[in-house]
């Protein structure tokens, strides 16, 4: 009974001057929104980066050509001419850890046309396993063969972005298709996929064709530009990447100390890539946010100090009458924590809002956990009894006769 005595009076007393207490809550309310919108934020960000990775297949090693160089400066990445069929001929034939492997070549901007329409895409040379490792099954159709990548066959499978374009009314297997002016025969069409791990390009904006077709039909190369590898298990891969890079600096004739002439990376290097990336931004978003949570509750000390100030006469005309200094004490505490809690409810409120608009308004994920909206709310709480300790314990200290003859 006690306690709804106390907050009846708390909201009593913070109504009487509503645009100060409006502006008291605003800090609370900016920094609790702050914190909610960046983990809402850095929460969707992590969880689309483990999408996009997970997207790649199980167990994958990427190979590029190219490699980085003393001084961080990328050399010919992917374009260095230092991969060769053979390469990824020998990591399947030699390595034990390793299941099955793609050699790619891949090329972007490429003008493609059908009977109707034209696009420019990306045209990727791939083995005929290269859906396995990525496991992206088909919609229809059906992947081009072993026989298909020996005799360079102009055969291609279209990615859903590329077909939609091409043929509107949805019947894509088995038309034409003219890649820099080579007729290609479309075998089948992907599964979309959505956005890639590298740029955030569109998965589906692909045209798939033989390796060999890319590098002897449409590009004239020797050679490749990367190598997808599977590996037998999770427990391998990092044995079956040493194993890719001893073997291939082996065959590169690379001596010791000089740098590599290509690049190995797992899935797992790569998402930690990506996440340690975008956990900085995160931890920087939110040491902002936490700033403007201090200075809230600075805010709140500076009101609350200034309430007992103005109503010093009150609090000894409340001791003459009986109450005694823990009652002084909670009801300036109840009034603290009264601020800093509905300042802290709208500011998560507002901090939801804004992480969906920004979602809306720049196509980021989000993803709002309900654990982290409970943290911003009971620390909002603590703010409020930390802020809000000193004002309240100043004013039950205050002397019932100096009290009274406050002016």
């Amino acid at each position: 009974m006690k306690i709804i005595i106390i907050l009846r009076v708390a909201a009593r007393a913070l109504r009487r001057n509503k645009m100060r207490t409006i502006l008291t809550m605003l800090g609370m309310i900016i920094g609790v929104g702050a914190v909610i919108a960046t983990v809402s934020l850095g929460d969707g960000a992590k969880a689309q980066v483990e999408s996009q990775i997970a997207s790649l297949g199980r167990n994958v090693i990427l190979i590029f050509a190219g490699s980085v160089t003393r001084g961080g400066a990328r050399g010919g990445w992917q374009n260095a001419g230092t991969l060769m069929v053979d390469d990824a001929l020998a990591i399947q034939r030699e390595i034990p850890d390793v299941t099955i492997i793609s050699p790619e070549y891949r090329s972007g901007g490429i003008q493609v046309a059908s009977a109707t329409d034209n696009w420019s895409t990306t045209i990727q040379g791939e083995g005929q396993d290269y859906l396995d490792i990525r496991q992206w099954p088909l919609s229809e159709g059906s992947m081009f063969s072993a026989t298909d990548v020996r005799t360079a066959s102009k055969v291609a499978i279209l990615g859903k972005t590329v077909a939609d374009t091409l043929f509107h009314d949805g019947n894509v297997v088995g038309q034409a298709v003219r890649i820099k002016n080579v007729p290609f025969t479309v075998v089948g069409v992907l599964t979309p996929k959505g956005l890639s791990v590298q740029g955030n390009s569109d998965q589906d904006d692909i045209v798939l064709v033989p390796y060999t077709s890319a590098m002897k039909r449409l590009f004239g190369a020797t050679n490749i530009r990367g190598i997808t590898v599977e590996a037998a298990s999770t427990e391998t891969l990092a044995t079956a990447q040493q194993q890719i890079i001893d073997l291939l600096r082996q065959r590169h004739r690379i001596g010791m100390g000089r740098d590599d002439d290509f690049t190995v990376r797992t899935q797992e290097e790569l998402a930690q890539m990506m996440n340690s990336a975008s956990e900085t931004i995160r931890q920087l978003l939110l040491a902002i946010a936490c700033v403007s949570l201090l200075i809230g509750g600075i805010g709140i000390m500076n009101i609350m100090l200034v309430s007992v100030t103005e109503r010093t006469r009150e609090i000894g005309i409340r001791m003459a009458v009986g109450a005694h200094g823990r009652d002084i004490l909670m009801q300036f505490l109840a009034e603290a924590v009264a601020l800093s809690m509905v300042g802290g409810g709208l500011g998560i409120g507002m901090g939801v809002l804004c992480s969906r608009f920004a979602a809306h308004l720049k196509n980021w994920p989000t993803l709002t956990s309900p654990g982290w909206i409970v943290v911003a709310f009971l620390f909002s709480a603590l703010v409020g009894i930390f802020f809000g300790f000193y004002p309240a314990w100043k004013a039950s200290k205050l002397d019932p006769i100096d009290a009274l003859r406050y002016e």
